[in-house]
């Protein structure tokens, strides 16, 4: 399966339309989070997608609750959040927010570590899981150096061991990749990455 994945688009017309440009070679469009910019258009960030032919499947970001992603969503598009959807032979799991709570005040949606881990729990297994927020230690470091990713997100990659772990959140960090165990950790951003996956 061939995979074009973002995070980050923050209403980005540009890179939304190059998504949509390049999505006609894709199996699926994978979202992981950050559609709009602190809850406000999230519907036009929608519309800006809506050239995009593949099947795609969204996590929330902490820019959008998952209720709201769920009711702007484009038709056919799979919205996940603490649950997994199984598409062409593949078992994806979705994880949105922000974890741990960024400093960004009160319109971020944001889970703590605790919640994080008890929405993680029901998955036993993926190839390919989303979070939003990036795991503690990979892909994880603001401008300033911090280490802000998710402890609950990196327990539940040593869990389960995806081989692929597709995240965002953290933008000094868009592109880079890493690995825990056998695990692959990519830190994507909105220009689009491609993936291929066996299925």
């Amino acid at each position: 399966m061939r995979i074009l994945a973002f995070s980050d688009l923050h209403l980005s017309r540009p890179a939304a339309a190059d998504l949509v440009a390049a999505s006609g070679g894709a199996d699926l469009v994978i979202g992981a989070g950050d559609f709009c910019n602190m809850r406000q258009g999230l519907d036009q960030a929608m519309e800006l997608l809506s050239g995009i032919p593949a099947p795609m499947v969204l996590v929330p970001g902490n820019a959008e609750s998952a209720d709201e992603l769920r009711a702007a969503a484009l038709p056919g598009a799979t919205v996940l959040h603490g649950e997994g959807a199984e598409i062409a032979g593949i078992k994806i799991f979705g994880l949105g927010g922000g974890v741990p709570a960024p400093p960004f005040g009160a319109w971020s949606w944001n889970l703590t570590e605790e919640e994080a881990a008890a929405l993680l729990a029901p998955c036993e297994g993926a190839d390919i899981l989303i979070t939003h927020s990036p795991p503690k230690g990979v892909a994880d470091r603001t401008s300033q150096g911090l280490s802000v990713g998710s402890e609950a997100v990196r327990a539940a990659i040593e869990r389960i061991a995806p081989p692929l772990v597709l995240c965002g959140h953290i933008h000094d960090c868009w592109g880079e990749r890493g690995h825990i165990g056998v695990s692959e950790v990519v830190n994507l951003g909105p220009a689009g990455t491609w993936f291929d996956v066996a299925s």
